[in-house]
């Protein structure tokens, strides 16, 4: 497997007083698709998926605010976490940007399937199709946890958390296959270098704001999410991975599959031997799936 064939270019957009960066793969004229990344994610980590397409696209994927090569919030005054609303209205601005007259094609990675998919449903005349991986919101809270959801909102505001720094990108690479057994070397080595910045002295840092692990101070309930789920027009593909780390930390599959019919029509796809990063471990499944779900005559 050979990283990196199709080459992306890099622009930086003024987006909501941050300084945005979107990278770009495939022909300019081409058919956009937009991709938006998940958590502790950031937008180079759709190459492999992107070299695994037979059309020719024009792949518009940003890193949100807060990764990869985009702004940092809260390095300026006045801010000092991250608010699950601002993903949405950056979408919302970035879309405007390159897209300002046509419903677009979205496709959502975790994280970035909750954003998706509640702006679908929010801004549901901007979405002509939508793709979900393993964006499955949030899970339910009962109202007593705001007391403690609280009181370490404010000791995380005090005391910010922390990423620890690698000795080299190589020392990243190596982290990122113990933590994915599916991921290969190659694979691994290009991932290193787009998810750490080099410092001065050598060593890597995450390319990710650490603040992104305050946790967030609303308890946020399924009930918002279906409700702005169930206003989605556009056409719906979920994908999940029958390996997934998701199942049953975070979610149970049945809950998952329950929560697909929140969409008022949604197709249903899992790919096997993936994990929740199935665009790492089945690149060229996963695009099969997409394009046919993209193809015209679904159109």
């Amino acid at each position: 497997m050979t990283v990196g064939i199709k080459p992306s270019r890099s622009e930086f957009i003024p987006i909501r007083g941050l300084r945005y960066h979107a990278r770009h793969w495939g022909t300019p004229g081409a058919p956009k698709l937009f991709l938006v990344h998940g958590w502790m994610d950031v937008s180079a980590s759709f190459q492999f998926l992107v070299d695994a397409f037979q059309r020719d696209w024009h792949v518009i994927a940003p890193d949100w605010r807060g990764y990869g090569l985009t702004d940092w919030p809260t390095r300026y005054p006045g801010t000092d976490q991250y608010w699950f609303p601002d993903y949405m209205a950056d979408l919302d601005f970035i879309l405007q940007h390159y897209s300002p007259d046509a419903p677009v094609d979205l496709i959502g990675h975790s994280l970035g399937g909750n954003v998706a998919s509640v702006y679908a449903g929010v801004r549901p005349q901007r979405v002509k199709r939508l793709v979900n991986l393993e964006g499955f919101g949030s899970r339910a809270h009962k109202p007593i946890e705001a007391v403690k959801r609280y009181g370490d909102w404010l000791d995380q505001l005090h005391k910010p958390p922390t990423l620890k720094p690698y000795d080299n990108a190589a020392g990243l690479a190596a982290r990122m296959m113990k933590n994915n057994p599916r991921l290969t070397q190659e694979r691994a080595d290009f991932l290193s270098h787009h998810w750490g910045h080099l410092q001065t002295n050598g060593t890597v840092h995450i390319a990710g704001d650490p603040t992104h692990k305050i946790v967030n101070a609303a308890l946020s309930q399924p009930e918002e999410w279906r409700a702005c789920w169930n206003a989605v027009t556009a056409q719906v593909l979920f994908v999940g991975a029958n390996q997934t780390e998701m199942i049953p930390r975070f979610i149970t599959k049945a809950e998952m599959q329950e929560r697909v019919k929140w969409y008022p029509s949604a197709r249903e796809e899992w790919i096997d031997n993936a994990g929740h990063m199935m665009q790492h471990d089945q690149p060229a499944q996963l695009a099969a799936l997409l394009e046919d779900f993209l193809s015209p005559s679904h159109a």
